[in-house]
């Protein structure tokens, strides 16, 4: 891991550029956003739920719970933020990395329900096609091979 450490930064929103070693925290949108701390660059997000992850502050330092699996980015990094430290965990396999991304889509859909499906041939299917989708509707697509 290029960064051992991630100081914390409570912000209202993200800030259009993220710095290196920093977590931004939005308590109003239940974020956080770093970049990846294997020093690719790339942005990692993680929504605070109950069914994706903690956050617990202490006063002084800030741990995030479960482990950041970056499976989808090239570089597959794997750590968790322990108090402020970071951690680096091992990686998954393919199969690891499946099993884990369908656990946890099962577990959003058990606490937001399932993506709602939009039946062809109806105004909603035509004016959908216009709409960018969203992250997660992306994502049970690329899952679903949909």
């Amino acid at each position: 891991m290029t960064y051992k450490r991630l100081d914390h930064q409570f912000v209202r929103h993200m800030p259009d550029e993220l710095s290196p070693g920093i977590l931004y925290i939005s308590m109003e949108y239940a974020t956080a956003a770093h970049l990846c701390c294997c020093g690719c660059g790339e942005e990692v997000v993680t929504p605070f739920a109950p069914a994706q992850w903690k956050i617990t502050f202490d006063g002084n330092v800030v741990s995030l719970h479960p482990s950041v699996g970056n499976w989808l980015l090239k570089c597959r990094s794997h750590y968790v933020l322990r108090e402020g430290k970071v951690v680096e965990a091992g990686s998954w396999s393919d199969a690891e990395v499946t099993a884990g991304l369908l656990r946890d889509g099962r577990a959003r859909a058990a606490m937001y329900g399932p993506p709602v499906q939009i039946v062809a041939d109806t105004p909603a299917a035509t004016n959908a096609s216009k709409v960018k989708k969203s992250g997660w509707a992306r994502f049970t697509a690329w899952l679903t091979g949909k």
